[in-house]
């Protein structure tokens, strides 16, 4: 077994042990770290297998974002892990069944094999030695030229979708002492300010009698 088997059969067993954990950790915040261990891993395998876009990705969008955010959300809603817990035993026989099936599926599909097929290399340039073809940036160059247009629609269906969630969440505070900017640029001077016309001097109050012990 060379080095790079062993590195397979180590990641992929730290990774079972993390997919495990997941599914059986009771503190939702170690569930949340165990499943970052476990696509970190994944990332591992797919260096390996020379798919690094694929490994980058799972880092950059599902580490550095997705999990992340996660994470703190977890951390910060205070979540009652007993009034989960009550419907277990109601919810555990479609869990059964539809466990079942994803392990048949995943039996069918290791029995039927996997097709294996030779690295991609570029042709040989006389006088050069045999460059090996980076998928990342063949990749690159289909997104940017054949498929340019699905992955421009696609931007904006992501953008369209984002801030519709960031409207739909938006909600008016009777707390708060909000101002609307369009009524601030409509707003006269005249509701704003009155002007009071006092005369410039008055008259002294007249002197108080004194008393009447002060007389005598």
């Amino acid at each position: 077994m060379d080095v790079k088997t062993g590195f397979f059969y180590l990641f992929s067993l730290v990774l079972l042990f993390a997919a495990f954990r997941v599914i059986t950790a009771r503190n939702p915040v170690h569930a949340v770290l165990f499943l970052m261990l476990s696509f970190s891993q994944a990332s591992a395998i797919w260096l390996l297998l020379k798919a690094e876009f694929l490994a980058i990705t799972l880092v950059l969008v599902y580490l550095g974002a997705v999990m992340v955010l996660f994470l703190f959300v977890v951390m910060m809603l205070d979540i009652k892990i007993d009034a989960l817990r009550q419907g277990f035993w109601k919810h555990f026989p479609l869990a059964v069944t539809l466990g079942a099936v994803v392990v048949l599926e995943m039996a069918m599909v290791l029995m039927a094999g996997f097709r294996v097929s030779e690295e991609p290399r570029v042709a040989q340039v006389i006088g050069q030695p045999l460059l090996e073809v980076s998928n990342s940036k063949e990749l690159g160059k289909l997104l940017y030229t054949q498929y340019v247009y699905p992955v421009q629609v696609a931007a904006v269906i992501l953008l369209v979708a984002m801030i519709a969630a960031i409207a739909l969440t938006l909600r008016a505070r009777k707390d708060t002492k909000t101002i609307d900017p369009s009524e601030q640029v409509r707003v006269r001077a005249g509701d704003r300010l009155h002007i009071v016309k006092l005369d410039p001097t008055r008259p002294a109050p007249a002197a108080e009698a004194a008393p009447e012990e002060n007389k005598a």
